[in-house]
């Protein structure tokens, strides 16, 4: 069969266009064949190809320059040819490129699987002598609905068919008809697109703006058209959504185990569902176990970035024990553990754990046989193998530190392969990981199935980070700087930056190999989710990099960045000594100031004089060597000394570049310290000059760059909706790449991006965004309100409109005002906390706002155990509380059938 792909793509000098033919396999690669042109502007490609009826191929155009591909089209959802005659002998495609669209999240799973979701075909085989296909794009469509094509002529229905000629949809969001050539009236075919009831008739809405017509060409018998058409515009207006956001351990039934599991999660689903919401959002799932101490209950130190937590195995859905006492024992505790306030993490997984090898020993030989163990253990085990070893040597050797297990500190390829192995002895020491894992798959699918059932989208949440001592920096260290850490400039959330403890990335090793680390990663997740938080997305522009014998964030620099030399810092004016400038400023006025009554122990104990000061003492020149001689409780006066400490080493105007000693980064946040006081008025101008310039405008061009190096790599690997978090110290440069992306951003009233602004302006809110009160790491709406009194008054004045004094504590009422102004907002979605939507409802809210507080940022050792006060359940029986929550969606026009 000759197969002719025809386009219209202006290119420039030294440009050629490619034609990329992917296969009906999802992993076969792409067949790459340039296409010929005479203008620039009309490029084809004519093949020879053996095909059989029924089948398709998926195919992108891309541009090359220099033997180089410098972009390509929006490959999402590629280009779809079907070969649906069996008579055909010659295929012609007329075909438009395809850029990503500003509608680009009604093509992610999020809705083509999941609230819009439809049956999708491809279209019958057709035995017309000449056929006419048209496709088109109308992604605007519900669940329910069906795409149709009405014209003149009788062959079109002369305007008159109920439902116009049906049209498959082939693919997600694209539709096809194929139409007998020799019935239409020539020269040309006059239409339009229609939206019709998938199970009747009725035409629900005819295609905005002027009749459509396609010329058409002469043609032979064998002959098969095909023209790609623009997207159908219908008046429909933008979707927009409501959901809630928990995280999976704070949820409480009356069955659970002390913690939320994923059989809570499937009534929380329900419950959106129920209440006219559409996404249900929930923190990191991955398992954290590193010490089997309430340490590990930070979601976001996951040790693998693939294995889900074993706290959250729904142990309901398990077999029984069939030991009485034994099962009597773990009900007793189960009963005792989930009747507790919070989540006591070290007794609920030291319980979960027991009960869960008791229950192995009783049912893994069954379970070892069966087909869906076996597909699951094929399917996982690149991941699964290397997390089960690494759980059996950290419990072996009492550590997750594999720089301390003996003989295993890298992986063996060999103690490998016999852990994949049933016959072997290893196998079965390491089996209760499989056994674990198999359990927690099986019941997420469920999760998500049921969810795209109920058109709730499910949203995951990927951090930025892995646990320094993981499985990842264990087998695949070269992706990893682990000699720095993570973390974040000083922000709202902490005055003196924050500091996660993870490795940072090494990028040129990352995308060595395309990002493969990354996209496998999403690739895993996209199996249980369909919508996505990228914690901290920053971190794909530059990542906040801190000294690994830094405590606190002050002394970090961005990474990558462009240091700056000594002369060009003294070409801004700044005269002061740059080589002392990197040292602490230790004077005796900044030690009384700092230490008062504790200075002359200051001077004796902790640091050395010098002709102009003094120096931090070799014992205590580091945060880290300070942390280690003050322990891990020390008295509220000494937290205070060693606090002051901290501050005296973080006393500087720059640090050293981390790979380049010639260059330096000005300190963030310089200015609140005493080294800059005590500069002259002339360099306070120009290291401001300096500073400004630094952190606002050098960067920006090279960060885009780095940033689009990056992120369009993870926005191919799956069809997942992307959100990100995009809060903190943002570089002009983040919304171009996201707005370059379709990326939904995050806005916060609270949080305003607007400089000069206390609040901002809910009606300014981009579309593509997702719109919140607060969230896990900040008070929650009713603890915001009576943080600050002056505060809440201005935002009651200037944002809600209302005269008065601002009550206080919140009122249900006032709560209610302000979700509903949320809901209002033009963001895609309004995702709020679940405490502030029970703040609407004073009887069934907690009386201590406090007490619903997740996380606190600035405490890098915060315990993360809030739950429900109340069952799910209760909540979901409440028709008071429920009603006014499908109000307030309806209300606000988010409440789509889909």
């Amino acid at each position: 069969m000759k197969l002719t792909f025809n386009i219209d793509y202006l290119t420039a000098y030294g440009e050629a266009l490619v034609l990329n033919i992917i296969s009906g396999e999802a992993t076969a690669k792409a067949e790459r064949h340039p296409m010929e042109t005479l203008d620039g502007r009309s490029w084809t490609c004519s093949l020879s190809r053996t095909v059989k009826p029924a089948t398709y191929i998926d195919y992108y155009y891309s541009v090359e320059r220099r033997g180089s591909e410098a972009r390509r089209e929006w490959d999402a959802m590629p280009h779809r040819l079907e070969f649906a005659n069996s008579r055909s002998a010659c295929h012609v495609m007329y075909d438009k490129w395809i850029d990503m669209p500003y509608d680009a999240l009604l093509y992610s799973s999020a809705f083509t699987e999941c609230v819009a979701r439809r049956k999708r075909e491809l279209s019958a085989v057709a035995d017309f002598g000449k056929m006419i296909r048209l496709k088109v794009r109308a992604p605007q469509l519900r669940a329910g609905q069906r795409l149709a094509l009405a014209g003149s002529g009788p062959y079109l229905g002369n305007w008159l068919k109920p439902a116009g000629l049906r049209m498959a949809e082939h693919t997600p969001n694209e539709w096809v008809v194929s139409l007998d050539a020799s019935k239409i009236d020539r020269p040309f075919m006059e239409f339009k697109f229609v939206i019709a009831g998938n199970d009747n008739d009725n035409i629900i809405m005819w295609e905005d703006g002027a009749n459509r017509t396609v010329t058409l060409p002469d043609m032979k018998a064998g002959d098969v058209v095909t023209y790609e058409l623009l997207q159908a515009e219908f008046g429909i207006s933008l979707w927009r959504g409501a959901g809630t956001v928990v995280p999976v351990f704070a949820l409480r039934s009356g069955g659970s185990y002390g913690v939320g599991d994923f059989g809570d999660l499937k009534a929380m689903v329900r419950w959106a569902a129920s209440t006219a919401q559409h996404a249900l959002q929930v923190l990191p799932v991955n398992d954290t176990t590193a010490t089997h101490t309430w340490r590990d209950s930070y979601p976001y130190s996951a040790i693998s970035t693939y294995a889900l937590h074993p706290q959250y195995t729904d142990l309901r859905q398990l077999a029984p024990l069939k030991d009485a006492k034994r099962r009597e024992h773990y009900e007793r505790l189960r009963q005792e553990l989930n009747a507790l306030p919070q989540v006591d993490y070290e007794r609920v997984n030291a319980a979960k754990t027991g009960y869960l090898r008791e229950l192995f020993a009783q049912e893994w030989q069954a379970v070892s046989r069966r087909v869906t163990y076996k597909r699951f253990f094929e399917a996982n085990r690149q991941w699964l193998v290397p997390y089960a070893a690494f759980c059996h040597y950290r419990d072996k050797h009492g550590t997750p530190d594999f720089s301390r297990w003996t003989g295993h500190e890298r992986p063996d390829d060999g103690e490998l392969k016999a852990m994949a192995n049933p016959q072997t002895k290893l196998y079965k020491e390491v089996a209760f990981w499989y056994y674990v894992q198999y359990n927690l798959d099986m019941q997420m699918r469920e999760v998500h199935e049921l969810a795209r059932d109920m058109k709730v989208i499910l949203k995951g949440d990927i951090p930025i980070g892995v646990s320094h001592t993981s499985v990842e920096t264990w087998t695949q260290p070269r992706y990893f700087n682990l000699d720095g850490q993570a973390g974040a400039p000083p922000d709202a959330f902490s005055a003196n930056g924050q500091n996660w403890g993870f490795p940072t990335y090494n990028w040129n090793e990352m995308m060595a190999d395309g990002c493969l680390w990354w996209t496998q990663r999403l690739g895993k997740m996209a199996e249980y989710f369909d919508a996505y938080r990228i914690d901290h997305i920053l971190g794909f522009f530059r990542i906040w990099e801190i000294p690994a014998d830094a405590v606190h964030g002050l002394l970090g620099q961005f990474v990558p960045a462009l240091g700056m030399t000594r002369e060009e810092i003294a070409a801004y004016g700044l005269q002061a000594d740059t080589g002392r400038l990197t040292k602490p400023y230790i004077t005796d006025s900044v030690i009384e100031a700092l230490f008062g009554e504790r200075a002359d122990e200051v001077r004796s104990t902790y640091v050395c004089p010098l002709d102009d000061g003094y120096a931090m003492r070799p014992e205590y020149d580091t945060q880290r060597k300070v942390e280690a001689a003050f322990g891990e409780k020390p008295s509220e006066a000494d937290t205070r000394l060693r606090d002051g400490l901290y501050a005296l080493i973080s006393n500087v105007l720059f640090v050293a570049d981390r790979t380049d000693a010639n260059k330096l980064h000005p300190r963030i946040a310089a200015q609140t310290d005493m080294a800059y006081a005590a500069l002259s008025d002339r360099d306070k101008t120009a290291f401001n000059r300096l500073y400004d310039d630094y952190f606002y405008r050098r960067h920006n061009q090279f960060w885009y760059n780095e940033a689009m190096r990056k992120l369009p790599l993870l926005g191919r690997a799956t069809r997942m909706l992307m959100c990100a978090e995009d809060l903190g110290m943002v570089p002009e440069c983040v919304p171009w790449v996201m707005n370059r992306l379709n990326i939904l951003s995050l806005e916060i009233q609270t949080m305003p991006k607007e400089s000069g602004t206390r609040f901002a302006h809910l009606s300014h809110y981009p579309y593509l965004s997702v719109c919140t009160m607060s969230t896990h790491d900040t008070p929650t709406m009713r603890a915001w309100w009576d943080e600050d009194h002056e505060r809440a008054q201005d935002y009651f004045t200037t944002m809600l409109h209302h005269d008065g004094t601002a009550p206080h504590p919140m009122p249900g009422w006032l709560a209610k005002d302000i979700v509903e102004r949320q809901l209002m907002s033009p963001s895609a979605l309004c995702i709020l906390t679940l405490q502030d939507w029970l703040a609407t409802d004073e009887k069934l809210r907690l009386a201590d706002a406090g007490a619903e507080r997740i996380n606190i940022p600035a405490n890098p050792h915060h315990y993360w155990r809030y739950r429900m006060h109340l069952d799910i359940e209760d909540m979901a029986q409440d028709q008071q509380f429920n009603a006014s929550l499908r109000a307030l969606i309806d209300g606000s026009g988010r409440r789509q059938e889909g």
